[in-house]
């Protein structure tokens, strides 16, 4: 367990006159930029700001001995849904606002607490969620939200349940309440209208779906593209008037090329892309997030028997090609950001196991999870580095994981977790 050094003064771990959040870590070995790792030295912190790297800028500081561990930024998981936690949407769907409140307050502190201190929720949180772990109300990490995805009648985030008549269900992934955005849009009127009233939520992103997916419970598919391009052009068009970034929901096929001829910003999945979409969306500076954690963990619910049929089949057929998309993206140049998806509180890190496995390089993926991560959520400024400036989210390791990827596949793969400066678990 990481304690502060005993021959330092200390009031409840930290030195006077020196504020919480003010140190000096010794005996770590930083990430550099290239997702390697530097000698052994010390990180001095100062409320809760990187001060120095390698020199000790505050001699009276407080110390923390780091006991030779390995010093990483914290991870940035850019494809959460909060208030996901159970892969039955019928239950989600009836859940009232008071329960998915709290389940999502709870699956944030779980997030913290792996070492996740970047976030980006498309499709389950909104900026209440955001700005009560900001002002301290419940303990998670930095989060950027979307709102409600947006989708077409039909489409994957339509749930309707036509045995008790709920058109284009009140909330799909979210409790429906006033003032929250529309979902089910269908055509450019009604997308401009449902993007500016995300926008006048106070959401980061915005979220499309422009193919189907593999829960949806009206039956699309991942090869079906959802929204014609216009319409898809027009939600990009008005998020940019406003300075908000697009994330588009595709598999591939037409609705992928929809997202990447219209500007997203990001794809979320993209496990049918082709090579050439892949150059496409390298040419455009358009991200990939590719999520394969989620489809293996649907696949060992369809084993299970606890996928309704037709999910169970759109997920087999999947897995087959699922980090093909890695392959492809990392082929053509694509920046590639680390997200996990639903129902996997707990195990997002294993992200990282899987895009080795998938034909990354272990420093590649280590970017990505942290400084790739918060340069997509537009954070790359102040989050995602080890170095003088940047605000002192990071994790320490005991083992290397350039050495052993597979430590992402272990329950606790960190013994320390700091948010600006403050152990938040040891």
């Amino acid at each position: 367990m990481i304690r502060p050094d005993e021959s330092a003064p200390i009031l409840k771990g930290f030195a006077m006159p020196y504020p919480i959040g003010t140190f000096v870590l010794d005996r770590v070995r930083p990430m550099t930029d290239e997702g390697r790792f530097a000698p052994e030295t010390s990180i001095t912190v100062k409320d809760g700001i990187i001060a120095d790297v390698g020199t000790e800028a505050l001699s009276n500081a407080p110390r923390i001995d780091g006991e030779g561990q390995y010093l990483l930024p914290g991870f940035a998981d850019v494809h959460v849904h909060l208030g996901c936690f159970t892969p039955s949407l019928e239950h989600m769907m009836l859940m009232n606002a008071t329960r998915w409140t709290l389940e999502v307050a709870r699956n944030a502190r779980t997030l913290l607490e792996l070492g996740i201190t970047l976030a980006r929720d498309v499709a389950t949180s909104d900026a209440g969620i955001r700005d009560g772990i900001s002002s301290g109300a419940v303990p998670g990490p930095t989060l950027r939200v979307s709102g409600p995805a947006l989708g077409q009648t039909g489409g994957h985030t339509d749930g309707y349940l036509p045995s008790i008549d709920a058109p284009a269900m009140t909330g799909f992934l979210m409790p429906a309440y006033p003032g929250r955005g529309e979902h089910v849009v269908d055509g450019i009127d009604e997308m401009r209208k449902a993007v500016r009233g995300h926008i006048r939520s106070g959401v980061d992103w915005i979220k499309l779906c422009t193919t189907g997916g593999l829960l949806s419970t009206m039956g699309d598919i991942p090869t079906k593209a959802e929204f014609s391009f216009d319409e898809v052009r027009v939600a990009v068009e008005e998020a940019s008037r406003a300075g908000i970034p697009v994330a588009a929901h595709a598999y591939g096929g037409e609705g992928l090329d929809n997202a990447i001829a219209a500007g997203v910003t990001s794809v979320e999945h993209g496990m049918l892309m082709t090579a050439a979409q892949a150059d496409r969306m390298a040419e455009r500076g358009i991200w990939l997030v590719p999520t394969l954690i989620v489809v293996q963990e649907l696949a060992a619910l369809a084993d299970a028997g606890e996928l309704p049929t037709s999910a169970a089949h759109r997920v087999r057929e999947v897995i087959e090609l699922s980090g093909r998309q890695v392959e492809l993206a990392s082929q053509a140049g694509v920046r590639i950001a680390v997200g996990s998806d639903l129902t996997t509180q707990g195990r997002n890190l294993e992200e990282l196991a899987l895009l080795t496995q998938a034909g990354m390089r272990a420093s590649d993926v280590l970017i990505a999870a942290t400084r790739g991560g918060a340069e997509l959520m537009g954070l790359g400024a102040t989050h995602g580095r080890i170095a003088p400036g940047y605000i002192f989210d990071a994790v320490l390791m005991k083992r290397n994981p350039l050495e052993d990827m597979d430590v992402f596949l272990t329950e606790r793969p960190v013994t320390t977790v700091f948010q600006r400066g403050r152990i938040v678990r040891s």
